[in-house]
């Protein structure tokens, strides 16, 4: 999985996208994972897990995630398979720098680290490798970072477009692979408070959401169905590498994940969520 999603002042050529606000809460965040689906000759029968997704800082002074990702697959064609993915980024303020590393391990043997750090160029996007080799590559275009993708999908869904088709780039598999997403964004739902004493749930009623969204500062905020599919770069009609199913709410906590693989799919339940403090020097 891609660090979720997954925060940056962009110049959009759409007016009504433009005059839209977007301010995305340095929050952390805990998702159970269990066994959504599975197909193939290889079927996964059961799987476990837990993502840990912590988000900070703001628009002034960068945006920096810290993800870890653990699973556990059971097969009886290929036994038991355990994962452990952590993820660290940081995305400049303007959203023009980025640099990021990953370390991933299967059933305890450590692959080599992921190192490197990104540019954003007018002409297109400068990557450069450290580890597992050292390297760089240009890829000419607009190319996102993750925050900076998030917030285009929040602008977009306040706009009420129901698409967003752009490049996106974070460091992710051998750090030199930027992805075309498109995401497929439903209409605005609003999450029931919970509670004695709490209201009738408001209009458009939404589906159900987990427990820690019916609470505090996030009950009654609107959110959005959002389908993310990656797909590598290409003509004509692709199969995604995967597809990332979730709630995105305005400041820009996810929940009710769904991790498509292909040969199988995650379950993501919301246990926890803390909304962090926020910094008073950034306008």
């Amino acid at each position: 999985m891609r660090p979720l999603l997954a925060c940056v002042l962009l110049t959009l050529s759409s007016p009504a996208l433009a005059a839209e606000t977007v301010h995305l809460a340095p929050h952390r965040a805990v998702y159970d994972l269990s066994l959504s689906g599975s197909s193939g000759t290889r079927a996964v029968e059961s799987a476990r897990g837990r993502i840990v997704f912590d988000f900070s800082g703001d628009s002034c002074k960068g945006f920096a995630l810290q993800y870890r990702q653990v699973t556990v697959l059971e097969s009886s064609e290929s036994g038991t398979r355990t994962s452990d993915l952590r993820n660290t980024t940081f995305e400049s303020g303007d959203g023009r720098s980025f640099r990021f590393r990953t370390q991933s391990d299967l059933n305890g043997k450590a692959s080599a680290p992921i190192d490197g750090h990104a540019e954003r160029r007018d002409r297109g996007l400068d990557i450069s490798l450290k580890q597992p080799k050292r390297g760089e590559m240009a890829v000419p275009g607009e190319v996102l970072f993750p925050a900076a993708h998030m917030r285009r999908l929040i602008e977009a869904a306040k706009a009420r477009q129901s698409t967003v088709a752009v490049k996106v780039f974070d460091g992710s598999d051998d750090g030199r692979k930027v992805y075309d997403t498109l995401a497929v964004i439903g209409p605005q739902r609003l999450a029931a408070p919970s509670g004695p004493g709490a209201p009738d749930a408001p209009k458009p009623a939404s589906a159900p959401v987990e427990a820690p969204l019916r609470e505090g500062a996030m009950a009654g905020m609107p959110h959005w169905p959002v389908t993310l599919s990656y797909f590598s770069p290409g003509e004509g009609e692709r199969t995604p590498v995967y597809v990332l199913a979730f709630d995105l709410y305005e400041n820009g906590v996810s929940g009710a994940l769904r991790l498509d693989y292909g040969e199988f799919s995650l379950k993501g339940e919301l246990s926890r969520i803390d909304l962090m403090p926020e910094s008073k020097d950034c306008p």
